[in-house]
């Protein structure tokens, strides 16, 4: 699978996990029938996800390992807009140095320099 086909994919998974995570956190919140709903909503969105980030033919490491800096980009989008959490300094340097990362799994192709 080619690079930006493969990068759309692992983008919809990192929206699926952060979603399903946050599905799951909501369901934290609130007692009763509707806490089963929510855990189910989000038990579903994250097996979907499994199913997603596995689907570029990468290796395993790699695969993961471009996935974690979309999923930190997701997570923080997630976490302002749904939660009202803007990134501190510490997270916006922190998640630099993921992004690199991601970037560099992505495009240093294996048998270049």
């Amino acid at each position: 699978m080619s690079i930006l086909p493969a990068l759309l994919l692992l983008t919809l998974a990192a929206a699926l996990e952060s979603g399903g995570d946050a599905l799951v956190r909501k369901g934290l919140g609130v007692s009763g029938m509707p806490r089963a709903v929510w855990f189910i909503a989000g038990a579903a969105t994250l097996f979907i996800y499994g199913v997603v980030v596995n689907l570029p033919g990468w290796d395993f490491g790699r695969l993961l390992g471009v996935y974690v800096a979309l999923f930190f980009i997701v997570a923080q989008a997630i976490a302002f807009f749904a939660f009202g959490q803007a990134p501190t300094p510490p997270v916006l340097l922190g998640g630099l140095f993921i992004v690199t990362g991601g970037l560099i799994m992505t495009f240093w192709q294996p048998g270049s320099p």
